[in-house]
């Protein structure tokens, strides 16, 4: 799955430690979820969505492959 959290995170001149913090994840789990390793739960997909004022399916891009 792709996603666009390291653009928005970008956009927004934040760390990755700085949206972990937002999140109350660790900041080696947004690496793994912005280098496509690690795909979040669905309560942490709603929690990012909510936090970037956006839907889940505008952050999580889902390819059928």
């Amino acid at each position: 799955m792709n996603n666009r959290l390291r653009e928005l995170r970008d956009a927004r001149g934040w760390s990755q430690g700085e949206l972990a913090e937002q999140l109350d994840v660790s900041r080696q789990t947004i690496n793994a979820l912005e280098t496509g390793k690690y795909d979040p739960s669905l309560p942490l997909a709603f929690r990012i969505a909510r936090l970037f004022g956006g839907r889940i399916e505008q952050i999580f891009l889902y390819e059928d492959q």
